[in-house]
């Protein structure tokens, strides 16, 4: 199990414990000041890009101690985690809001309104969360009306992660000041700050998923189209066998590949059982 399953989930998926999504949690003033300052995130961006481009001219030793200072303090305010579809569900199975919402990340990177992020809680309406959201003037969110706040119904979310599935993005579930979860995230390397950040900047910013994936080679023919869709470089191909295979170093188990496989050759498996990957978590 991850770090946080330990210290936030009682040896557990953490991020299935229902109380980590109670609204009581956003009354903290730490947090509840934490996430309006996130919410005008796009303005510090810019900056946040250049140190990360000063940090890659340092020496080797000075680059990996303020990555694991970054990282360390990211795990106490803003932290994620990779998570299956079939986790996703049962997120949505105990919280009573899914509201789809403008990505930061999207907005700056790509400079369009693009909805890959759904906030979520335990109360009606969202509660004190949404109402916090609401209530600040956030650009990405298109203005102070923050029109772009989109409900949706349990089966249209799902719905929804699944079509994004198909275009490659991978699911990622967040702290607001852990252990407060407020939204999942559907994330790419190319427009995903924090998947940047993680594998480019190689400051961990998120924990792999509790599973890894796996090819039967029997059911795989060859097609390699798991090999687009892959967000983490984790599949190879042995032109000799015409099958392909799962670099399980490299694998975040977010279950993507399997979207693409149309002989449902690939599956997913506890990271424990992995010789390789157990440990392995950022």
């Amino acid at each position: 199990m991850c770090e946080f399953c330990h210290k936030h989930g009682e040896g557990k998926k953490w991020y299935l414990k229902a109380g980590h999504y109670s609204d009581d949690l956003v009354s903290d003033l730490r947090r509840r000041g934490f996430i309006e300052d996130f919410l005008k995130l796009p303005e510090r961006i810019p900056e946040q890009t250049k140190q990360m481009a000063r940090l890659e001219k340092l020496p080797g030793f000075v680059k990996r101690a303020v990555r694991g200072r970054v990282s360390e303090s990211m795990k106490a305010t803003h932290f994620g985690q990779i998570l299956p579809i079939e986790d996703v569900e049962r997120i949505f199975d105990f919280v009573t809001s899914i509201v789809r919402l403008p990505c930061v990340c999207r907005h700056i990177m790509v400079g369009s309104e693009q909805r890959y992020c759904y906030g979520v809680s335990l109360a009606p309406d969202g509660g004190k969360y949404f109402r916090l959201i609401r209530d600040i003037d956030a650009a990405y969110l298109t203005g102070p009306d923050t029109s772009g706040l989109e409900p949706l119904t349990k089966e249209q979310a799902l719905a929804a992660f699944r079509e994004h599935e198909k275009q490659g993005l991978c699911h990622s579930v967040w702290t607001f000041v852990a252990p407060f979860i407020g939204g999942i995230c559907n994330c790419d390397r190319t427009d995903c700050l924090a998947l940047k950040t993680q594998l480019n900047a190689m400051i961990p910013t998120l924990f792999r998923a509790e599973t890894v994936a796996l090819v039967e080679p029997d059911l795989c023919n060859g097609c390699r189209e798991c090999l687009r869709l892959c967000p983490f470089g984790a599949m190879c191909f042995s032109p000799a066998r015409r099958k392909v295979s799962v670099e399980a170093r490299q694998c975040f188990g977010c279950g993507v590949c399997r979207s693409a496989c149309a002989k449902n050759a690939i599956f997913l498996s506890e990271r424990s059982s992995s010789s390789v990957a157990k440990d392995l978590w950022t």
